[in-house]
């Protein structure tokens, strides 16, 4: 079953997060996004395939019996390559971009198993994905130069033993009940009442959850993505490739004459990929830290932030922070507040809010 942890997921930073990419891959419909602060999960309608922790740029949703990153790194330590619905993964749609790379690159080759897609009632949503996701795995392969292979193939893969995998169903579990498996039991047993439940469950921010606001986290999928490009031989050349290609980090570019200083960018940025100093003088971008959540575009008032057009394959093996901009800082004239400006304002931006409201207020215009 999918959870949802409320502190990972990047409209629990601002109302102006516009990201529903959940909703959008969900082949059932079983997420909902519209206009709720926090994606609302029907848990009775949720088939568990995983595509939704794969494209949410956070990390998260997660299901309770796949991870993909144990996934990854058994699949590395298995000699065997292919990757089946009925192998390894609920379905190929669980597995994101990166840790795709990751795992082609160190096993230089694997097999997508898409002889069950077809016949699959998830199919329409998940199939697209799972092209999709190749395709541009297989781009980025390309301009790193890499010579590691991801196929597609018809395999139809069956378990060939007899003996199934005992797996717990909702009378086992009532049966199973003793006093070391209390706890246990009554976890299950919590889990199957919200299956049983055909109704959209709303989501909202517990105390532990606003603790892990305040975190600057990175992902799981970009550290072990970081590892295993470490371990691969760095390109002839350093390729440039178009920024619609490639969609879990990205490059930024800042108009300084838009720009109003007003911090809220990288103090929503989940991952630090947007950071400044003690003085809030400048605005850094580590574009390898970078997941492409669109936060910081939706949060930016006057749009002064935005998507570069193309993508140097360069940040995966030499990393670099760039700066966009840097702010004068003096005091106020006013209230003697420091604060940070890229225009000859002498006053702080509540002042001058104030000012502005105590002219209109009393009509003094600037001829006056």
């Amino acid at each position: 079953m999918i959870q949802l942890s409320a502190g990972l997921c990047v409209r629990s930073l601002s109302k102006d997060s516009e990201c529903n990419r959940c909703e959008t891959i969900c082949p059932t419909g079983a997420i909902v996004v519209a206009d709720n602060p926090l994606p609302s999960i029907n848990f009775s309608a949720c088939v568990a395939c995983g595509a939704c922790g794969a494209v949410c740029p956070n990390e998260a949703l997660s299901l309770d019996d796949f991870s993909s990153t144990d996934f990854f790194f058994k699949f590395i330590e298995d000699d065997d390559n292919l990757i089946s619905c009925k192998k390894n993964v609920p379905c190929i749609a669980a597995l994101n971009i990166e840790n795709i790379i990751s795992m082609a690159v160190l096993k230089k080759e694997i097999v997508f198993d898409m002889g069950h897609c077809d016949g699959c009632d998830i199919a329409h949503k998940c199939k697209p994905q799972i092209e999709k996701n190749y395709e541009e795995a297989s781009y980025i392969l390309e301009a790193m130069e890499n010579p590691a292979l991801i196929k597609v193939e018809d395999v139809r893969y069956e378990k060939s033993d007899s003996i199934q995998d005992v797996t717990s169903n909702r009378r086992e579990f009532l049966s199973s009940v003793n006093l070391k498996a209390v706890a246990k039991t009554k976890h299950a047993f919590e889990k199957e009442i919200q299956k049983a439940t055909d109704e959209l469950i709303e989501h909202t921010l517990q105390k532990s959850d606003i603790a892990l606001l305040k975190q600057k986290r990175i992902p799981d999928r970009r550290k072990l993505f970081f590892t295993a490009i470490k371990r691969v031989k760095k390109p002839s050349q350093y390729h440039v490739i178009e920024a619609d290609e490639i969609t879990f980090t990205s490059m930024k570019l800042l108009d300084s004459e838009k720009c109003t200083a007003c911090q809220m960018c990288y103090r929503v940025c989940p991952s630090g990929a947007l950071t400044s100093d003690i003085k809030n003088s400048k605005i850094d971008f580590d574009p390898f830290l970078c997941i492409k959540c669109h936060i910081c575009h939706d949060v930016c008032e006057p749009d002064a932030i935005t998507l570069s057009p193309s993508y140097n394959v360069k940040e995966f093996f030499e990393p670099a922070v760039q700066s966009l901009i840097k702010f004068n800082v003096r005091r106020c004239n006013e209230c003697n507040v420091i604060f940070s400006t890229n225009t000859a304002d002498k006053l702080c931006y509540r002042c001058k809010a104030e000012d502005e409201e105590a002219r209109e207020l009393w009509g003094i215009t600037d001829d006056m």
